[in-house]
């Protein structure tokens, strides 16, 4: 296995790893979507479009956490020269297993509590929701470092997505719109544009996104290289005062 490749493993494991230690965080991560979910029971399209939201405002306010504790120690890998893309990356890696596995419980949870005609179609609005949401906390974590305005910005933009008219041009332009598309499809048993539709616009926002967070960790821990010090400089350096 190349260097970069176990270098990312490790970020990834040392991620989960902190995460797991949190262990008041890691339950509310679980019960979030779990809230949103049951305030919507008894209404099957808005209790699972309800859970996809909750699951994506749950994943990526965790990447945004782990984004901003890392600051320090993703510059002491710089140090050790890892790539810059590295630890970002590794940290992705790890926010979506977590959130797939998030994910999993819930598609156990809906298929067995709900009545669906296209369970596969939930399954795979609960995965696009998760890709989107790990590098979206990133990029938050990247532009408000600090994590309670970096919670509130994504509490800004679900609000927005949960409100806004599926079928303006606002929703089409926030992360979770593809949600909203595919979670259609899934439960109401439309036809495939709606599916085609929510597909084009998660593979479009998770390609933008993770650009995103990459280039930005690549700026952040960009390493400046002093210039060589002038041979008289040396010279007089070396000869010291008398």
């Amino acid at each position: 296995m190349s260097r970069p490749l176990q270098a990312l493993g490790v970020v990834a494991r040392l991620t989960v790893r902190e995460v797991l230690r949190r262990r008041t965080v890691v339950a509310l991560v679980v019960l979030l979507p779990l809230a949103f979910y049951t305030a919507r029971r008894d209404l099957q399209g808005q209790s699972i479009r309800m859970l996809a939201l909750g699951l994506g405002w749950a994943v990526s306010t965790l990447a945004l956490f782990t984004a901003s504790a890392a600051r320090s120690f993703d510059l002491r890998l710089r140090l050790t020269g890892i790539a810059r893309p590295v630890p970002g990356l590794g940290r992705q890696v790890a926010m979506t297993g977590c959130g797939l596995v998030l994910a999993a419980g819930y598609a156990v949870l809906v298929a067995l509590d709900q009545d669906v005609r296209r369970p596969w179609a939930v399954v795979l609005l609960l995965v696009t929701t998760v890709l989107v949401a790990a590098p979206l906390g990133a990029v938050v974590a990247t532009v408000l470092p600090r994590e309670l305005e970096g919670a509130l910005a994504l509490l800004i933009v679900l609000a927005t997505q949960m409100l806004a008219d599926p079928a303006g041009n606002l929703a089409k332009v926030l992360p979770f719109w593809s949600t909203r598309e595919i979670g259609t499809y899934a439960i109401d048993g439309t036809d495939g544009g709606y599916l085609a539709r929510g597909l084009t616009h998660f593979a479009v926002t998770w390609l933008l996104l993770t650009g995103l967070a990459v280039a930005a960790a690549g700026v952040r821990l960009r390493l400046v290289r002093l210039p060589a010090p002038a041979a008289d400089d040396v010279t007089r350096a070396g000869a010291g005062p008398r």
